[in-house]
């Protein structure tokens, strides 16, 4: 039985209206580009790269919020040189953001999500951001750690797993279904949400916006230009291994009852090694 929370927001702004609404966009390489080599490891050298798949709802949870509000729609990307790559920029903004940053170093290649966060507080502060909207997860290392740590740095509302968001009086009314409920909040501003691949389904963009998007200002920040002036990494990736390929069996289990069937499939798992 699924049961319904509702929380209204303690506190309201006087006016949600023509906010600064950041979203932050992870780019990716392509999983089909992707080379396995002889030795196991991967190779991304040939690959073209895209937008996370992830991140496609939450720039159109941003557009969607900024029509409501008549907000400005602004994009935020960190990473390695590649992700200047002009055809990329394009992609992201004919997809409604007005605007775009880009924080670009090499240093950030392998960054973990601790200094992903930092930089991208920093940039929500220096772009003067109300709310930041992330993905999910990204879609390569899928952490589902980059908002929640945006939010703990910023000192902002934060909330995951977000459904829904409509513009309130004074709030942002946001939804979200966890295991046997679903919670209507009330969040004040500022805060940061991270919204699930149900909110919405992203539409391709269409011509217009394609020509479009060349116009629209993108802005480089470095690092120093944040304020930071080291880079402290929890992680080190030491190597990116392809699972092992195997031939599949070909067993198909079958039998006259479930129980018959569950047997035979617990014999085989037994004959393998499995179990």
């Amino acid at each position: 039985m699924t049961e319904f929370y509702y929380t209204k927001a303690k506190e309201r702004k006087e006016d949600i209206d023509n906010m600064n609404i950041v979203i932050c966009c992870k780019f990716v390489p392509c999983p089909q580009d992707i080379e396995k080599n002889i030795d196991g490891s991967v190779s991304f050298d040939r690959a073209t790269w895209e937008i996370s798949e992830f991140d496609l709802q939450a720039v159109e949870a941003g557009m969607v919020l900024a029509k409501a509000t008549g907000g400005k729609l602004i994009a935020v990307s960190v990473g390695s040189s590649r992700i200047e790559a002009s055809q990329l920029k394009k992609d992201l903004l004919s997809r409604g953001p007005d605007e775009l940053y880009l924080v670009s170093d090499d240093e950030l290649t392998d960054a973990d999500t601790g200094v992903i966060s930092t930089i991208l507080a920093k940039a929500a502060e220096k772009i003067g951001a109300d709310i930041v909207i992330c993905g999910e997860g990204s879609a390569d290392y899928y952490y589902q750690q980059t908002g929640c740590q945006i939010g703990e740095r910023l000192g902002w509302a934060t909330l995951n797993y977000i459904d829904s968001i409509e513009a309130g009086d004074g709030f942002l009314k946001v939804e979200r279904t966890l295991e046997s409920k679903i919670e209507v909040l009330e969040v004040p501003l500022p805060a940061v949400l991270s919204v699930t691949t149900n909110i919405n389904t992203p539409p391709r963009p269409n011509m217009r916006a394609i020509l479009s998007a060349s116009k629209k200002p993108v802005t480089m920040l470095s690092l120093s230009d944040l304020g930071i002036t080291s880079i402290a990494e929890n992680v080190k990736v030491v190597s990116t291994i392809a699972p092992r390929s195997v031939d599949r069996k070909n067993i198909v289990v079958s039998g006259d009852t479930m129980e018959v069937a569950a047997a035979e499939f617990v014999r085989c798992l037994k004959v393998d090694g499995v179990l």
